[in-house]
């Protein structure tokens, strides 16, 4: 006798489960196929919890990570970046963020940061606003080349603090945005780099924090006609740590954010005799407080005398020219220092150059040698009041030269050189330049 077939269950349940088995059964299927999509979807997970996961590389070649969760200065309210909320313990906050940030701590003693600007207005000067635009390409040229990174402020941090006294603010923001950075580097606008080969003696000042241009005797000796200009705050350097900022907040005191700026102008006009105007300047002040505290801020000063860290355009007027003719000169005898060569390796032609400078007696601040910095100071590129004694358009002249020096350096990594140092007009570098009779003619002209 055949037997009637079963018929297959639509489920393939166990049709004699009770409900409440039934019902963990499925809640198991559940959870297992949630798990499978968490696990699937992880790395998506992940960065949507916390955050992105995935290394970058600066433009300084620094590999950069994540930002750890753990909290540091950046996320205590009490702390400010207004120059008139001091800050305290800042090496330490500094220190615990370099730990927690390895990857930008490698490198930090030597990393340079360089702070600019100009008003936050167009230039009154029908030039100027051309000027200024110049002078920023030549520091983001010259750190291009030397591998430093670059801030351009055009506002003003603090209401009060503004002309002369808005780099103080500025450098201050600086320190706190760049924890990463052991030296801030302070350029006025009106200063031009002239040797984009220079680099920066850092290891000249392992005891220091403040590195100014300037004269010892001027400074810091007893005398009835003490200047003004005894040191110049055109291009100086801040070591990034508390005693650093401990000097912007005294130096501060001092400009127009407090209530005694008008009588600190008279205490700086007595010292001065030859101070020009009524009202304190960043300059004059921190002369008087280096004077007058050399205990507590002198010993971490370094007047720097040995190259131009600033250098007085007067005294370089008339000199670019000479100087490419002395430069030419040794190409023509070093086959290997005309050799053209791609931009990122500057620094190491420049290192290769040190030595014959050396053997023709071209060291810094001798005639041969291209002065580093170049400062217009008196000039006034923006607003045009230059100082009367100097004659019509002899300050925007002589800036568009070494200007133009400056930049010669830079383009003829690209292949060309400017006809004179007058002009905007270039020509290609004939290969194995600098040997060329018409190059030097035109120079002259």
């Amino acid at each position: 006798m055949t037997m009637p077939r079963r018929k297959r269950s639509g489920s393939f349940l166990n049709p004699n489960l009770n409900g409440g088995t039934l019902l963990f059964f499925k809640a198991t299927i559940s959870i297992l196929f949630f798990l499978f999509v968490l696990w699937f979807t992880k790395d998506k997970f992940t960065t949507l919890f916390s955050g992105p996961t995935k290394t970058h590389t600066s433009s300084s070649n620094v590999v950069l990570s994540p930002d750890p969760p753990e909290k540091t200065f950046y996320d205590d309210p009490h702390v400010s970046f207004s120059i008139e909320n001091p800050i305290t313990n800042w090496d330490e906050k500094r220190s615990q963020w370099l730990r927690l940030h390895p990857s930008l701590a490698a490198g930090a003693r030597d990393r340079v940061l360089m702070v600019t600007g100009s008003q936050p207005l167009p230039c009154k000067n029908p030039v100027g606003d051309h000027l200024l635009l110049r002078s920023f390409k030549n520091k983001v040229d010259y750190c291009r080349l030397q591998g430093c990174d670059v801030f351009y402020s055009n506002v003003y941090l603090h209401p009060k603090m503004d002309s002369y006294w808005a780099k103080l603010p500025s450098i201050r923001s600086a320190m706190m945005a760049h924890p990463e950075v052991e030296w801030i580097w302070w350029m006025d606008a009106d200063a031009v780099v002239t040797d984009m080969e220079f680099k920066l003696p850092l290891e000249n000042y392992k005891d220091h924090n403040l590195i100014v241009h300037g004269w010892e005797n001027m400074v810091y000796d007893e005398s009835e006609n003490k200047s003004w200009t005894g040191l110049n705050t055109g291009s100086y350097l801040v070591r990034n740590c508390q005693w650093s900022m401990d000097l912007l907040q005294e130096w501060s005191k001092m400009g127009p954010m407090t209530s005694e700026y008008e009588k600190w102008g008279k205490i700086l006009m007595r010292m001065f005799k030859d101070k020009p105007f009524p009202l304190p300047d960043d300059q004059s002040s921190l002369i008087y407080m280096l004077y007058k505290e050399r205990r507590k801020w002198g010993k971490k000063t370094y007047l720097e005398g040995g190259y131009d860290l600033e250098s007085y355009w007067i005294a370089v007027m008339g000199r670019f020219e000479e100087i490419i003719f002395g430069y030419n000169d040794l190409e023509e005898d070093v086959v290997a220092l005309r050799r053209r060569h791609a931009e990122k390796l500057s620094k190491w032609y420049g290192e290769l150059r040190e030595p014959y400078l050396r053997k023709r007696g071209w060291v810094p601040l001798s005639k041969g040698k291209r002065p580093f910095v170049t400062h217009f100071t008196g000039c006034q590129p923006c607003s045009g009041n230059h100082n009367p004694s100097y004659k019509g358009d002899t300050c925007w002249k002589q800036m568009e030269k070494a200007l133009n020096f400056g930049d010669d350096q830079v383009l003829r990594k690209y292949g060309f050189v400017r006809n004179n140092l007058s002009t905007s007009s270039v020509h290609e570098v004939p290969f194995d330049y600098p040997w060329s009779d018409l190059l030097r003619i035109s120079i002259l002209k």
